[in-house]
């Protein structure tokens, strides 16, 4: 929840019309993504999380190298944790619909508002847009692993680096498709757009939205644990 509403709200302040922070620009908007990972990653720390995982990908990625012998995680919790990150997500798309309601009002395209709550690739091309998200995924575990391997983990410090990495992924890598490298960061919001009375609000585009965004991810992180796995 805690991510979606610092991570959408960063992008309906940017692209909603009559915002304080309208035009911010793509920095802007990684940024408050940043600071959303950074802020999610900490309170799952405060809650008393013994993973803190906001990430489906993170999720399966790790039972994997458990299942391998390669990790200590609990395989019964990966259901439980898949559906609390969607319903978080989903949380926290709606806070950010009551927060921007009035700009939501006053923003013609429909295309901006979808892009509030969920991902959108420049352009379209379902095979490559696959293929960025597993790449930009892959390099998130491999720094979650590398942060992990410093001893960062489950610390705010482990949290702050993990926000720098997902900073750097979004500069380097989220041009082509908008970086969700979170199935759940683009599902839960993606329901929320097409269950709320957002005027105007045009197509959910479920077609995108059940491949890249969520298939993507996933494999992206497998591929990170394998190479993870036989590398310690």
């Amino acid at each position: 929840m805690i991510l979606i509403l610092l991570g959408d709200g960063v992008v309906a302040n940017v692209v909603l019309s009559k915002t304080k922070g309208s035009g911010g620009g793509w920095i802007v908007i990684t940024a408050g993504w940043a600071f959303g990972v950074v802020f999610g990653v900490a309170t799952a720390i405060m809650a008393g999380s013994p993973y803190a995982h906001i990430n489906p990908a993170v999720t399966i990625a790790f039972a994997l190298l458990s299942a391998m012998g390669k990790a200590k995680f609990d395989l019964a919790l990966v259901p439980g944790f898949i559906i609390c990150q969607i319903l978080g997500a989903f949380v926290g798309a709606i806070l950010v619909f009551l927060a921007y309601y009035q700009h939501f009002k006053e923003t013609p395209d429909p295309t901006p508002k979808l892009g509030v709550f969920s991902t959108i690739p420049q352009i379209k091309h379902y095979g490559l847009n696959m293929l960025t998200e597993i790449i930009g995924t892959f390099m998130l575990l491999m720094g979650v692993f590398a942060i992990g391997a410093a001893g960062l983990a489950q610390t705010v410090g482990g949290a702050v680096a993990v926000g720098f990495l997902v900073w750097g992924i979004g500069l380097s890598l989220g041009g082509p498709t908008g970086y969700a490298i979170n199935p759940a960061r683009d599902l839960g919001p993606r329901i929320a757009h097409a269950v709320l009375p957002i005027p105007g609000k045009g197509s959910s585009q479920w077609d995108y939205g059940l491949t890249a965004p969520i298939i993507g991810p996933i494999i992206g992180g497998i591929v990170a644990a394998l190479i993870y796995a036989a590398i310690i």
